[in-house]
């Protein structure tokens, strides 16, 4: 157990893999079921055999659209009727967005004003209505709020919502249905909603498998977070990886906690060659945040593991990137 805001939290009692189970039934059909890749030549680099599941072939290019359709489907006809709403620049911001038009239901986004012009374009092309604010935490919570009070509309949280984090869990289970000698997954943390849901659905599945979270040095609050002992927020992220800057979530924390074997954190130049490399080898998109999982693997600390992982799962989490912002 854990105390997380004076509550005595089980692990186990915010999400469970019935949890997981029941949103892989929801979203079937909804969200891709997509595919897990191999390439020799990377196995022959990191002297073992990955497969990489290949979340940047999900809709909105993103594993986020697995959480936000789960959420979404999970709302009371009487509920969803009045919406829902959310405050994010990056995928969750799409994936509500669609998941939203999919069940027919509006979706209001709250997104800083000096949010990437492409990103707003998407989030309006998947028929959200977006509502800006200043750029900071404070303004982009304070303006959900006003919406929600507003509107009436279900406030989604990007990753500390527990059908969220089920949603995302679904990985875990696609990847040992279809690789049951994985051994060992390593997934990338940020706010920790895939990584959450991942280790409540692969430890209930193979309760030996090991689980590693790979996270920018340049944002490394899962890492100190998780040597102290309790949250440590996200400050000053420097990265490239954007999908990574948040801080871990309370509801997300305790179960990654007691559930992984360690945090390896990666440097910039780490995580620009493991891109590279995905993208040179495999001949597959990836954004950096896709990459920090191979980068990690590539490091000494994971290389010198004993007993080595023989079998690694690795989620490419998304492959949206601006492409006119990127430095060719």
């Amino acid at each position: 157990t854990d105390i997380v805001g004076n509550v005595d939290l089980k692990m186990d009692s915010v999400i469970s893999i019935k949890d997981v189970e029941a949103a892989a039934q929801r979203i079937q059909g909804k969200a891709t079921r997509t595919p897990i890749l191999t390439c020799s030549s990377i196995d022959a680099i990191a002297h073992r055999n990955l497969f990489f599941k290949s979340e940047q072939f999900q809709k909105i290019g993103a594993f986020k659209f697995r959480g936000a359709c789960n959420a979404v489907q999970s709302l009371s006809d009487e509920d969803a009727a009045k919406g829902v709403c959310t405050h994010s620049s990056g995928n969750h911001a799409q994936a509500l967005a669609l998941a939203a038009k999919m069940r027919g239901i509006k979706s209001w986004i709250v997104m800083p004003d000096n949010a990437p012009k492409v990103k707003r374009t998407a989030v309006e092309g998947y028929g959200g209505i977006v509502v800006e604010c200043a750029s900071n935490v404070k303004a982009r919570e304070d303006t959900a709020a006003r919406v929600v009070s507003e509107t009436g509309a279900t406030f989604i949280h990007p990753y500390d919502n527990r059908f969220v984090m089920a949603g995302q869990g679904t990985i875990a289970l696609e990847m040992l249905q279809d690789h049951p000698e994985l051994d060992t997954l390593v997934v990338a943390v940020g706010g920790g909603g895939m990584l959450s849901g991942i280790c409540i659905a692969a430890k209930a599945l193979k309760p030996s498998i090991r689980i590693f979270a790979a996270e920018p040095l340049g944002a490394d609050d899962a890492a100190k977070s998780i040597e102290a002992g309790h949250i440590i927020p996200q400050t000053n992220p420097q990265t490239i990886a954007d999908g990574l800057r948040t801080s871990l979530g309370e509801l997300t924390f305790p179960i990654i906690k007691h559930s992984i074997e360690a945090v390896i954190t990666v440097t910039e130049d780490e995580i620009k060659a493991a891109m590279r490399l995905i993208w040179e080898r495999m001949k597959v998109v990836t954004e950096p945040s896709g990459a920090v999982p191979l980068a990690a693997v590539l490091t000494e600390k994971f290389q010198q593991l004993n007993p080595a992982p023989k079998n690694v799962g690795i989620v490419l989490c998304g492959g949206n990137i601006d492409l006119d912002a990127w430095k060719w």
